[in-house]
C-alpha cells in the first residue's frame, strides 16, 4: 500500500512520513502546496490512500518561523483545494502531537499501533 501525504508547509507531512516509513510503510510525501497543477498529488503519486494534514496560519508560522503573509497561506490552501476534496483521512494538525497524528493515521489504515493502545 502507497500512502500519500499532503498539506500546507509546517503541517506535519516529514514527520509523520518519517514515523509511516519507520513501521515499514510505503509513503510519498507531495508538494502540492507548490503546484499549480491540482491533481498533481495523484499524477505523482497515485496514492492507495491519501492522507491530507492540516494546520492554521498561526499554527504553520509559529512551527517554522514562516515569514508570509495571510494571503500567501490562502494561496497555498487554495492550490490543496483538491487534495483536500478527494483525501481519505483529514486531520487538522493545531492541537494534536506528532504521535496523535501517527496514531490517527495507524487506525485509519488498520494498522493500530499496538504499543500505543492507551494513549
Amino acid at each position: 500500500m502507497l500512502v500519500g501525504i499532503v498539506g500546507p508547509c509546517a503541517s506535519g507531512k516529514s514527520t509523520l512520513g518519517q514515523a509511516l516509513k519507520a513501521r515499514g510503510l510505503r509513503v510519498r510525501q507531495v508538494a502540492q502546496e507548490h503546484s499549480y497543477v491540482p491533481r498533481m498529488w495523484k499524477l505523482l503519486t497515485n496514492p492507495d490512500f491519501l492522507v491530507f494534514l492540516d494546520a492554521s496560519f498561526e499554527v504553520s508560522t509559529r512551527r517554522k518561523n514562516l515569514t508570509w503573509s495571510e494571503r500567501e497561506y490562502e494561496e497555498e490552501q487554495r492550490r490543496l483545494s483538491h487534495a483536500r476534496q478527494f483525501c481519505d483521512l483529514y486531520l487538522m494538525t493545531d492541537r494534536l502531537s506528532p504521535e496523535e497524528v501517527l496514531q490517527a493515521v495507524l487506525r485509519a489504515l488498520g494498522l493500530e499501533d499496538q504499543s500505543a493502545q492507551g494513549v
